[in-house]
């Protein structure tokens, strides 16, 4: 304790610092100096109060600045400690997503290279299980600087999400209403979805009818399913809704549609074995695009919002804190396998 005392009055013989200034320069030199080493316990707010004098609120600012640049954590009740000996480091974020899935990898790989070398990004994933989503939550409240997270379509999101700081969060992915004003940098899945087949009906229309392997179970948006509906219905397009596929039962002549990748590499690996050729044979739609889709068969057809975009716009409001509310477009790629 004597130690950051002592850091803390050298800092008053600073022109131009602020109560609350003088008190995180003065944790970070005692940290710098090897004062406070990681686990550490520092003094409380009276105990600051008792030798500074320093307003309650002064104090509390402090505190929260040094939680925001992860390099103080509060314990309940307990009291405020150091995380982190690591003092050039400006800002901890938490990263919540739904998996570490192709396109999810090319948001965080963006995301990272947005935000720079000081900044530290710790990642959790939900795996669309709620309780999972609460657990993180109630881990990671109070101890970062930034909160991202791609939320759960559920009804108890809106009370998870609404305990964290909504100054310093933002909704990426998908879009779910909470309380409070927030920030989000999301993609759209009803309109985006029915734009896209609508712009494929005509070569859908070539085949026997079109199959749609939806996952209720699984972090499929509902959106999707509610534009397959309309658009078959629409366009009069004889069709199917299955809740998986299953090896070996493409048919000659149909359309099969998957949100979900290892769907799509198992019906790719059916084709090679029952020698059908996408795009002839049969008609193959995925949604999210990546690389090996861009590639492999000759390409698959996709549609797809720009998860780079996505992720560049993420990093900014990071850094610069400016809000932002935006539906990120999702485009259709054509390719031989539609």
């Amino acid at each position: 304790m004597n130690h950051v005392f002592e850091q803390v009055y050298e800092m008053e013989a600073v022109s131009g610092l602020s109560k609350h200034e003088q008190l995180v320069n003065g944790i970070l030199n005692a940290i710098q100096n090897k004062g406070l080493a990681q686990g550490d316990m520092l003094p409380s707010v009276n105990e600051l109060i008792n030798e500074f004098g320093f307003a309650r609120e002064t104090i509390a600012k402090a505190y929260k600045e040094l939680v925001s640049r992860g390099i103080v954590e509060p314990r309940n009740r307990v009291g405020f400690f150091v995380a982190n000996v690591n003092i050039k480091q400006h800002l901890r974020i938490a990263l919540v997503l739904f998996a570490f899935d192709a396109f999810q990898e090319m948001f965080y790989k963006t995301f990272r290279a947005g935000l720079g070398k000081d900044v530290h990004i710790d990642i959790f994933f939900h795996h669309n299980n709620i309780e999972v989503l609460q657990s993180i939550v109630n881990s990671i409240k109070g101890k970062y600087g930034m909160y991202v997270v791609a939320p759960i379509p559920h009804n108890k999101t809106a009370g998870i999400l609404g305990a964290l700081p909504m100054d310093k969060f933002l909704m990426i992915d998908r879009y779910e209403p909470i309380p409070g004003d927030y920030s989000y940098v999301a993609q759209e899945f009803k309109q985006s979805s029915y734009k896209a087949f609508s712009a494929l009906a005509g070569v859908i229309k070539q085949y026997r009818g079109m199959v749609y392997y939806h996952r209720p179970v699984a972090d499929t948006p509902i959106e999707i399913l509610q534009a397959f509906k309309k658009f078959v219905k629409d366009f009069n397009i004889k069709s199917e809704i299955k809740p998986e596929y299953l090896p070996g039962t493409l048919e000659k002549g149909k359309v099969y549609f998957t949100i979900n990748n290892a769907e799509l590499w198992t019906m790719l690996k059916d084709c090679k074995q029952m020698k059908l050729k996408p795009g002839k044979d049969i008609g193959i739609l995925s949604h999210n695009d990546d690389i090996v889709k861009e590639l492999i068969f000759d390409g698959i057809t996709t549609y797809t919002t720009d998860f780079k975009l996505m992720a560049e716009k993420a990093a900014a409001f990071v850094l610069t804190r400016e809000k932002i509310r935006e539906i990120i477009p999702t485009v259709l790629i054509r390719r031989k396998s539609l």
